[in-house]
């Protein structure tokens, strides 16, 4: 959909969605960009593209859908051909008993795609404006079941033997069945919203496991014979060297799937019984999210939103492998994004970009390392460097130097969580009172499974279990109290929405679990996406002394607690209260 500048003008302001002020700021961002506004004011957050829509359709009389792709039955579908639906992002979604036809269209002003799409399925149509993204997703039924398809290209190379083939060109070429099976394995998994897919050469078999929600699933075997044709094309897509399977090797290559842009970071490892390769899936078209969508909320919200604002110091954010922290930096940096501003990183590998941050990839064998990368970057004058991990004492030093200097730093610590990022600072070298004047705020973080909105399930809590939550999460005398407290602070920050309180000022009424059978929502797992959960330590002046007199990790925390800290467990706790996870996916994940 096509919006003119002086439509979106008179609908942005019309709609009270932004001032003079902010339509002249609009007008001059696009003028210095030559983006069209509607690009900018979506951008901008002004306006978002649903609310948009809506308000097109009301102002050009087009009535507004949105669709469930479940919905659609398959035979109207296929009234229109998918390359016509995808070249005119047009989608047929029903059909009445008078043979009236429903058409939903991204742009319906586009008189000659009505008229062509009419000559096709005929001019008793009722047409209806959706968003592009709606539309994407409809499209995306023409696939029909991946699984199928998968089975029938796999059929095709199966050998009797068992015995892996010698590869030829013809067998990794884009139209073989190699090719067409890893174009089928990478749009199921980004169907299935995998992270990560694992191909595993087996005694007898490939294995194929998606990472979905942060849990491995085994999803399909493929014959031993196609190992090598499969390894290689993969190699060919990242730019690999396709005869060396002697050394690990790391690459990268772009699809684009339903519309959206997806970077696959590609890592290959010889193993005893081949050659596996990890692919990372990274959405491209994915726009920093929220730090309160991410799960930030309370204490934690309020202790990184009060360090954001500070002109320097080091921001570290800690967890394990995988538990979100390269997310929660790319939310900050987007918020810090400002073209008065310049923000430099040094990462490894690149996995967000950012427009207008200056990123920069590692690279030892160059010789550019965490360390030396940031010392380059302190000669390129910025105000904002984000480290993509602290992994030595120069890089730890170089950075404390670097606040110390006026400059905001913000990294990245292994630690199991806040309270231990100082004392681990201190085992680097950095002097107890560097650590004290440049720390403004840490974040532990992990992350949670989230319950499926759809077809999650609450039972009124047993006294077994009240009691067995009263033991595992150390509540005191007065805990339950305290935790009925911080659910009602959750409500109030709209932390699981339209969810009634599971708690009193005495005790837990209600718990929730996941569906045991599911729903096509969750594919049938009873979880859907992630949420973190987090606590954040703040500089306080106790904090900083204990800092000096080399406290253990388990005084600070208790100061941090006694200051109003909620810890990552109590708040995986509340969350779970909240409806938006199981204490079970609490305990997994925050367990010492």
């Amino acid at each position: 959909m096509r919006i003119s500048d002086d439509t979106i003008e008179k609908l942005l302001t019309g709609a009270g969605k932004a001032t003079p002020e902010q339509i002249a700021e609009l007008k001059k961002s696009t003028e210095r960009t030559h983006r069209p506004m509607q690009y900018m004011a979506v951008q901008n957050k002004l306006i978002s593209d649903l609310e948009l829509t809506k308000l097109f359709a009301d102002y050009a009389h087009i009535p507004f859908v949105q669709i469930d792709p479940r919905d659609i039955p398959s035979e109207v579908l296929n009234k229109i051909p998918e390359r016509i639906a995808v070249q005119y992002r047009a989608v047929l979604f029903k059909i009445d008993e008078d043979g009236t036809m429903h058409l939903a269209m991204d742009d319906p002003d586009d008189v000659q795609a009505v008229d062509f799409i009419q000559k096709e399925i005929g001019e008793n149509t009722k047409i209806y404006i959706a968003t592009r993204d709606n539309i994407l997703a409809c499209i995306e039924n023409y696939r029909g079941d991946v699984d199928k398809q998968l089975d029938e290209v796999i059929d095709i190379q199966r050998e009797e033997d068992g015995s892996e083939q010698q590869v030829t060109e013809a067998d990794i070429s884009e139209d073989s069945p190699v090719a067409q099976t890893i174009n089928l394995l990478l749009e199921y998994a980004i169907r299935s919203s995998a992270s990560d897919i694992h191909i595993e050469p087996r005694e007898g078999f490939v294995q194929i496991r998606y990472r979905i929600d942060g849990v491995l699933n085994e999803v399909n075997r493929l014959p031993r014979n196609v190992l090598g044709s499969l390894v290689s094309r993969i190699k060919i897509l990242a730019n690999l060297k396709i005869d060396e399977r002697r050394v690990p090797q790391d690459g990268r290559f772009k699809i684009k799937v339903a519309g959206k842009q997806y970077a696959l970071r590609v890592s290959t490892l010889p193993v005893a019984d081949g050659e596996k390769v990890v692919m990372r899936i990274l959405d491209e078209s994915n726009e920093a999210v929220s730090l309160e969508s991410l799960g930030y909320w309370g204490r934690s919200l309020e202790v990184l939103n009060e360090a954001l604002t500070e002109p320097n110091g080091v921001i570290l954010i800690t967890g394990p492998t995988g538990s979100g922290k390269s997310t929660s930096l790319f939310s900050v940096l987007n918020i810090l994004n400002t073209p008065d501003v310049n923000i430099s990183t040094i990462e490894d590998p690149v996995e967000y970009k950012i427009p207008g941050v200056n990123q920069t990839q590692t690279n030892v064998k160059a010789g550019m390392t965490f360390a030396s990368g940031l010392r380059a970057l302190l000669r390129q004058d910025p105000n904002i460097i984000m480290v993509g991990e602290i992994r030595d004492s120069e890089t730890a030093d170089l950075g404390i130097q670097a606040a110390l200097t006026g400059h905001l730093v913000f990294s990245t610590l292994h630690t199991n969580n806040a309270a231990t990022a100082l004392p681990r600072l201190l085992d680097m070298g950095i002097e107890p009172f560097l650590i004290a004047s440049t720390v403004r705020a840490i974040v532990g973080q992990r992350l949670v499974r989230r319950l499926c909105m759809n077809c999650r399930e609450s039972h009124p809590a047993t006294p077994e279990e009240v009691e067995a939550i009263r033991t595992t999460f150390h509540l005191g005398d007065n805990g339950f109290g305290t935790i009925h407290q911080l659910e009602v602070l959750a409500e109030q920050q709209k932390v699981g929405e339209n969810t009634p309180l599971s708690t009193t000022e005495t005790g837990i009424t209600t718990l929730w679990r996941a569906s045991a059978k599911g729903c096509d929502e969750c594919n049938h797992t009873g979880y859907k996406g992630r949420i973190g959960i987090y606590e954040a330590v703040s500089s306080s002046l106790a904090i900083q002394k204990l800092i000096i007199s080399n406290a253990t990790s388990a005084q600070i925390q208790a100061q941090a607690i006694s200051e109003g800290m909620v810890t990552m467990q109590t708040d995986g706790l509340v969350k779970a209260l909240r409806g938006q996870s199981t204490i079970e996916e609490v305990l997994r994940v925050t367990k010492d």
